[in-house]
């Protein structure tokens, strides 16, 4: 039996020889020499919010993407760009970012204490704003220890913010991190009109925070309900961020801050970026002697005396620090052993025990 074989013509619409083409792909990538820096101070959904060339005439906010070489990394509030396209910010108009400047610093957190995966919160700020209310709801030591360890391991600095103090005494609080070298800030709100926007609400306070923010990138984090935003509005008031209540049942907060936001302080003195609230701060990325480092009177001693794999908790047998608090002399010996008992909680707090 024969079988008619024909040649493919044009009625073959699906036969393609060579559907890539016969030109080899170029390895080599465009410089883009034409590219302008800029400041990441927003993301939504794949839709970077960017300021091109900041704190120069020519500043402008544009919206961008990420080009698709950058691969699946993510970028977040306070990353340093480089964008392409239409980078005039005219409305409708879309840049795309092709590079990512090395972060000088990097905000870290995992779901928890045994997740792998590192997640970036924000990129180049040099101070982390931890944001607790003394009451309603009840603050959680635990968290700000967590937070603290955090940004030690970032190399940052921190400030602890206690707000609510109409509500409650911020003394124990302001103690037991004093030791840190963590410097601490309390607010309360002042009353005023019923009538006035949740938020426009005055803070008593307020102008020692903003003290402590000039000329920095600060990236605030807290509980829900703790007062972030209100404090966020009256440090930027026009930034209308959300406010939220408190859970009369469950005493907890419900979350406002839905995506983080860079946020530029008036007289253009320092940056704050605003985070969603926060009910978790893993740190399986942290390694117990990053946080030694932060500890440097601590650290000479534990390299010098303490034996081989030391965890230098409270139980650790033959532990040396505990003999360097107990030959001090008595003038010191309680500042020593309050460093020392701060230096094992936030251990412990990593160790999630």
């Amino acid at each position: 039996m024969s079988i008619n074989r024909r040649h493919p013509d044009e009625r073959d619409v699906r036969s393609r020889p060579n559907p890539r083409g016969s030109r080899p792909r170029s390895k080599r990538r465009p410089g883009h020499a034409d590219a302008e820096r800029a400041m990441v101070v927003g993301v939504d959904r794949g839709r970077y919010t960017v300021l091109v060339a900041p704190d120069t005439p020519d500043e402008r906010v544009v919206v961008a993407v990420k080009a698709r070489g950058l691969g699946l990394d993510r970028l977040v509030c306070g990353d340093l760009v480089d964008v392409v396209g239409d980078t005039s910010g005219a409305r409708g108009t879309l840049g795309r970012i092709v590079r990512v400047a090395d972060r000088i610093t990097s905000l870290r957190r995992t779901a928890d204490d045994t997740d792998p995966v590192e997640r970036v919160i924000v990129a180049n700020a040099d101070q982390l704003v931890v944001v607790t209310a003394l009451a309603e709801p009840e603050p959680r030591i635990r968290m700000i220890d967590r937070c603290v360890v955090a940004a030690y391991d970032a190399g940052m600095d921190v400030l602890l913010c206690l707000t609510k103090a109409d509500l409650g005494d911020p003394t124990e609080l302001r103690e037991m991190y004093a030791p840190l070298g963590v410097e601490v800030v309390v607010t309360s709100l002042i009353p005023s009109d019923a009538d006035a926007p949740a938020d426009e609400r005055l803070i008593d306070g307020v102008d020692r925070v903003r003290h402590h923010l000039a000329g920095r990138m600060s990236v605030l984090i807290g509980h829900s309900g703790v007062g972030k935003s209100t404090l966020v509005n009256a440090l930027v008031p026009s930034a209308h961020r959300a406010i939220g209540g408190v859970n009369l049942v469950t005493r907890r907060g419900r979350h406002t801050s839905s995506s983080a936001v860079a946020l530029r302080l008036p007289q253009r003195d320092g940056w704050v970026i605003d985070t969603p609230g926060v009910r978790s701060f893993g740190l399986a990325h942290v390694q117990p002697e990053s946080l030694l480092g932060s500890f440097p009177d601590l650290a000479g001693v534990v390299t010098e005396r303490c034996p081989r794999g030391c965890t230098h908790l409270a139980d650790a047998p033959d532990c040396a620090l505990d003999e360097w608090v107990a030959e001090a002399p008595e003038a010191e010996r309680d500042a020593r052993a309050a460093r020392l008992d701060s230096m094992r909680r936030l251990l412990t707090a990593r160790s999630g025990d």
